[in-house]
């Protein structure tokens, strides 16, 4: 049973509510005024009033479902109710990577160097994934190679003057900001970040972050009293970037041009001799939403198979996770798997694996006797075939990438757009309630049911646009060859294999 009930509306009243009790209230003075009479001025001002009102409680809503953690979707709720848990959402975390930077029509007479900030990119012609050297990269006289370290990242700054009053904020424009990155100075010296200015005296120059969701930074300095008020000109430098996005990438165009220092040009080119890695999205108000209540059951040690679940979804990089032990699977008392399904699906990554289980067993540990093992998820690979007919006014090949498209988001281990499932909305890096692990799959009477409903599947193409219908012959929709419920076993989670379309109206494959 749901802790709050289906009907957000709180206030329960609408323009036509608001407009029928001002009539009652005209009539309760005026019984001969005619409130339905169009064209009347007093008629036509009550139903100004009544549209004022309706929106008023429009707002009202909103900054009411912002109250709770099972409806808030704005990021700085989620970071102002999380204080009350001592739950603080993770930020972003750019990816890393050893680059070798080559003078093609190299050696030089003399040394050549590349300065730190120089941008190094991907060679995609729009959104290109850009970074920074870290440090100089100096190649010596005679050589055509060098190593430099590169960040998914880019250095911007920013300069405010203080308005001497108390309680300042100003706002860093560029985006995305990377967390921590900030480094802030006035002619009183360099201010440091802290968590809040709980702990902050007036001399303290001390100063937070908090970042909206539009990854813009906002910077808020004390009052005088907690935290110091700063004065003059304020300069801020700070970082953009970070995220998944720049993991595994192929950095292969330098900006800018170069010489050694006697003057001869230097043509560079780059190779990544590493992967670029360690790149981590901000956590979303979709995943806050289910770690930071989940964060007060698991305090310091792993006891339940629901602990262990809990705390391995706090490694980055953990899309879900199943806890299995003798009373979910055939293996010995006292022992249990941990299985794990990395983000994006696939195979967990040894790192990610032993992330895990250093969480699971060091940071929280289980009882000493207990055995447990960290595997990365076994899946289940679930084909669909489907004869569709084409709505009037689409093609067949924008429909198939719309199924396609629909399909992939149906068996996605986590929501990758908001969208409405069954009336509730879904942020970003939710779970996906459409799939789960087999054991998660329940009946009414919350047993296992061990099957993935054919029905939610076939709903799933049905409902794409420019779909008309979806076939109801015994072959013309199948999940693995059968028309259906898909078997799934306690410890595997369902993933989309091959997705095979054909033309209802003419019998042919799309």
């Amino acid at each position: 049973m749901s802790i709050l009930p289906d009907n957000y509306d709180y206030t329960a009243k609408d323009f036509d509510s608001w407009d029928a009790r001002l009539k009652s209230l005209v009539l309760s003075v005026m019984p001969e005024y005619p409130v339905d009479a169009g064209g009347n001025p007093g008629n036509l001002f009550r139903e100004l009033f009544a549209y004022t009102l309706d929106v008023v409680n429009y707002y009202q809503d909103n900054q009411a479902r912002e109250t709770f953690w099972q409806t808030l979707r704005q990021r700085k709720s989620a970071l102002r109710k999380a204080k009350f848990l001592d739950y603080e959402l993770s930020g972003a975390s750019a990816a890393t990577a050893d680059l070798t930077l080559t003078i093609a029509n190299g050696p030089l007479a003399g040394n050549t160097t590349i300065p730190a900030g120089t941008v190094v990119r991907t060679s995609h012609v729009t959104a290109p994934i850009r970074g920074e050297l870290q440090a100089d990269v100096v190649i010596t006289a005679g050589n055509t190679t060098g190593t430099g370290s590169w960040e998914h990242s880019e250095t911007k700054g920013a300069t405010f003057t203080s308005t001497g009053l108390a309680n300042q904020e100003h706002r860093l424009e560029e985006t995305p900001y990377l967390d921590d990155s900030a480094t802030i100075t006035t002619a009183a010296g360099t201010w440091t970040e802290v968590d809040n200015f709980l702990s902050s005296t007036g001399s303290d120059r001390h100063y937070t972050i908090e970042v909206d969701h539009n990854d813009r930074a906002t910077i808020k300095f004390g009052d005088g009293q907690t935290g110091a008020v700063p004065s003059g000109t304020i300069t801020v430098v700070y970082k953009v970037g970070g995220g998944i996005e720049g993991n595994d990438v192929t950095l292969d165009v330098i900006e800018g041009t170069f010489a050694d220092h006697l003057g001869n040009p230097a043509t560079m080119t780059s190779a990544n001799a590493t992967s670029a890695s360690g790149g981590v999205s901000r956590e979303t108000v979709g995943e806050a939403r289910t770690a930071a209540p989940n964060s007060l059951r698991t305090l310091t040690r792993c006891v339940t198979r629901e602990d262990f679940e809990i705390k391995a979804l706090d490694v980055a990089g953990v899309a879900r996770a199943l806890m299995v032990t003798s009373n979910e699977v055939s293996i010995a008392e006292n022992t249990g798997i941990l299985y794990i399904v990395p983000d994006g699906g696939g195979t967990a990554s040894s790192a990610l694996l032993a992330s895990v289980e250093t969480q699971v067993t060091t940071t929280f540990p289980p009882t000493v006797t207990f055995q447990l093992s960290v595997q990365t998820a076994s899946y289940l690979t679930v084909d669909v075939v489907a004869y569709i007919w084409i709505r009037q006014g689409y093609t067949a090949s924008a429909v198939k990438t719309a199924v396609e498209t629909a399909l992939a988001e149906f068996f996605e281990a986590k929501i990758s757009r908001e969208r409405t499932i069954d009336g509730t909305i879904y942020e970003v890096g939710e779970a996906n309630p459409y799939v789960d692990f087999g054991w998660n799959y329940k009946d009414a009477d919350g047993e296992p049911a061990g099957e993935i409903a054919w029905s939610d599947v076939q709903n799933a193409v049905r409902d794409v646009a420019g779909v008309r219908k979806v076939g109801a012959g015994e072959t013309e929709f199948t999940l693995n060859g059968q028309r259906d419920d898909v078997s799934i076993a306690n410890h595997l989670f369902p993933v989309l294999g091959t997705v095979t379309l054909y033309n209802g109206s003419t019998n042919t494959q799309i």
